[in-house]
């Protein structure tokens, strides 16, 4: 099959092209790729011919922004085992839909992908099913107990493009040193849940005056900090790949821009939109919807984080999606379990930052795109818009308002604190695994 964009303003930090282009796609992969610039003054437009082609599809996004698919490099599709939270089907839907073409799945499945059978399963599904290029992350240790190393070594053979016990973190240091003394040796990445659990027992929101006000167990900012120290520290010993999940507070900024600066090298870190986007007083009334871990933090800690991003301290953003099922959400607070549905609201979240001039459109699209593929080690044929790399794109109309609305989500999970909000940038094509996906 042969698709034909014509006039699109493109944006690929990878090559720093930020101008109108015209991308031809056969067979799934990127064709050919031809700048205006290229044509010159007066010549034809080579585009011309290929329009006429009856063979092949085209797309006219004048007007829009073209940019490599997104990469998120942290969701959780529920699949197997929680298939009411969702499935490999609805959360590739629910990805397409906010224009992200490669998702990371997280192993706190049932059973944890912490085997190969597992990892075969999820792949065997995405093919069958997904809308999407879906990436298996495998569990660290087996089971997710933090006891004994999972299978490292066969799950990378199988498919795995990390490892992480994320949602929970690996409390024992001398087993970390291990994930991280093995990151080495296969060049595969270990994602840090950072908590210490110790510190963060029973907590359901951020510690301080609002918590005590609420009358709930608050968890500090030292729960994710003293974790973040002991990673840097072990992946200075290693020299192994370390990446740290959705950073939240400040202090983890700072340890992570000063690890930065001395040097250590292969350290990574993400952070989340609804940690650059509110605070903990979204959780005012009890809102179960902003129910996160780590939880919301305090103003400050939002600007730390802008701010993160801003500097290159944290390289990419990432969803964290975590749908969840109504009447869980719905129920007492402290019970509720801990997540937002974010994979449809990601890139509106982010454009802010385009908006606030935290970022360039082109910073933006590298934190969303071209980093994560990096860090993943799937650079070559993720996160990119050039000649043989996959036909992985999104077409945005970054005019468009809409009103978030979780009643019409793709994915199962209905639960997000910015129910009611007005973004801009929506996906008008996204285009994935050579498949053509449009709304209106």
């Amino acid at each position: 099959m042969k698709i034909f964009i014509k006039n699109g303003h493109l944006i690929d930090p990878t090559r720093k092209i930020d101008e109108i282009c015209d991308i031809l796609i056969e067979d799934g992969k990127i064709k050919e790729l031809q700048r205006l610039k290229a044509r010159g003054k007066g010549q034809a437009n080579s585009s011309e011919p290929r329009t006429q082609n009856p063979e092949q599809e085209i797309i006219d996004a004048s007007g829009m922004i073209v940019m490599p698919g997104l990469v998120d490099m942290h969701v959780h599709l529920r699949e197997p085992g929680f298939e009411y939270k969702e499935t490999i089907k609805t959360g590739t839907e629910a990805a397409v839909r906010g224009g992200i073409t490669s998702v990371c799945c997280m192993p706190n499945t049932n059973p944890v992908n912490d085997n190969p059978g597992i990892t075969e399963f999820i792949l065997r599904k995405a093919i069958q099913e997904g809308s999407c290029t879906i990436f298996p992350i495998g569990a660290i240790t087996k089971g997710q107990k933090g006891e004994e190393l999972a299978e490292l070594g066969m799950m990378y053979d199988a498919g795995c493009v990390a490892f992480s016990d994320d949602g929970r973190p690996v409390m024992d240091s001398l087993l970390m040193r291990r994930a991280l003394e093995y990151s080495r040796i296969r060049k595969a990445l270990i994602i840090s849940h950072a908590e210490d659990m110790s510190l963060a027992a029973g907590g359901v929101m951020n510690e301080g005056l609002l918590s005590i006000t609420l009358g709930l167990k608050g968890i500090p900012a030292q729960a994710e900090e003293v974790m973040i120290s002991r990673d840097i520290a072990l992946a200075e010993l290693t020299g192994g790949r370390l990446h740290i999940a959705h950073v939240s507070t400040a202090g983890s900024v700072e340890l992570l821009r000063t690890a930065k600066k001395r040097g250590v090298a292969e350290i990574t870190a993400e952070t989340c939109p609804h940690y650059f986007s509110i605070t903990e007083e979204a959780v005012v009334g009890y809102n179960g919807n902003a129910k996160v871990n780590p939880p919301l933090r305090r103003k400050k800690d939002v600007d730390a984080i802008r701010d993160g991003l801003q500097d290159g301290t944290i390289d990419a953003i990432a969803t964290d999606h975590a749908p969840h099922h109504k009447d869980e959400k719905s129920g007492e607070f402290d019970n509720a379990p801990s997540g937002i549905s974010g994979l449809e609201t990601s890139l509106g979240l982010s454009m802010r930052l385009v908006d606030d001039r935290i970022l360039t459109l082109s910073q933006l699209v590298e934190k969303m795109s071209a980093a994560p593929a990096r860090i993943l080690g799937i650079a070559d044929k993720k996160g990119a818009i050039r000649a043989g790399a996959d036909a992985d794109i999104v077409i945005i109309d970054t005019n468009k308002e809409y009103t978030v609305s979780g009643a019409d989500f793709r994915s199962k999970g209905r639960n997000t604190p910015f129910e009611g909000w007005t973004l801009k940038a929506q996906p008008a094509v996204t285009i994935a695994k050579g498949r053509i996906y449009r709304w209106e």
